[in-house]
């Protein structure tokens, strides 16, 4: 959705400067929930799209964003097949290139993983795959790898996709992660390419099943405000 409001940007609908229509207009233009609308206008605020003000409403930034600052408007799926191609490969070359102390800090990740709160999970989560990407000694991949973490992070849609999926599967996510750590510890680099392939797979199904969720759900909120409307209608003298 925020590719299609960035689309009608780009095309002249919203020139810069000017105030875009708001959330419900927008939501029945687009044929979709005033919820997706509001996720969009985030995302493209985050990237430099937008500029939401409190009080007065959301307007096109006069000034496009810097190549290289800003995110680009990419789905969970596309953040997470590309972490998928990247992140397998990097565990690879880090099972070459491993330390004893990266194995050891690696191993405590996983224990907080167990044992921690959600938000320390989730911060333990970030640094084990971080820790691999730097002990793959390879700059270029350590960079690529945080920047795939900055959209799964700061891209409201990816965010809160990947938050819906996390919390239903700690112990299948943390038992993935330990066959990675199994894998690197043994400086098996296909065992950890395939460990590291096989964690992400999981997560893509497991996305899928959300999202055919939430697009129930839309539905059955369109059905249910039709119902409403008409009810009403019909109620009028």
């Amino acid at each position: 959705m925020a590719e299609q409001i960035s689309t009608l940007i780009d095309e002249g609908a919203y020139p810069p400067g000017t105030r875009l229509p708001g959330e419900r207009e927008l939501a029945e233009k687009l044929g979709v929930s005033r919820v997706t609308i509001r996720e969009a206008e985030i995302a493209l605020q985050a990237i430099g799209r937008l500029e939401i003000k409190t009080g007065s409403g959301v307007y096109v930034s006069e000034t496009k964003p810097e190549l290289g600052e800003a995110l680009p408007s990419a789905s969970a799926f596309e953040v997470t097949e590309a972490r998928l191609l990247v992140e397998s490969e990097a565990a690879a070359l880090a099972a070459h290139n491993i330390t004893d102390e990266s194995v050891l800090r690696l191993g405590q990740l996983i224990n907080q993983m167990r044992t921690g709160s959600e938000d320390e999970a989730n911060e333990a989560d970030e640094e084990f795959h971080l820790t691999i990407a730097e002990a793959s000694n390879n700059v270029a991949m350590v960079h690529t790898i945080k920047s795939l973490w900055r959209m799964r992070e700061e891209l409201p849609e990816v965010k809160a996709t990947y938050a819906a999926v996390c919390v239903h599967d700690a112990e299948s996510r943390t038992e993935e992660h330990k066959a990675v750590f199994d894998a690197l510890k043994a400086r098996d680099p296909a065992g950890a390419r395939a460990a590291m392939r096989e964690h992400f797979h999981r997560l893509i199904d497991n996305m899928l099943d959300a999202t055919e969720r939430q697009a129930l759900e839309e539905v059955q909120q369109r059905a249910s405000a039709s119902r409403e409307r008409f009810a009403a209608a019909s109620k009028i003298a």
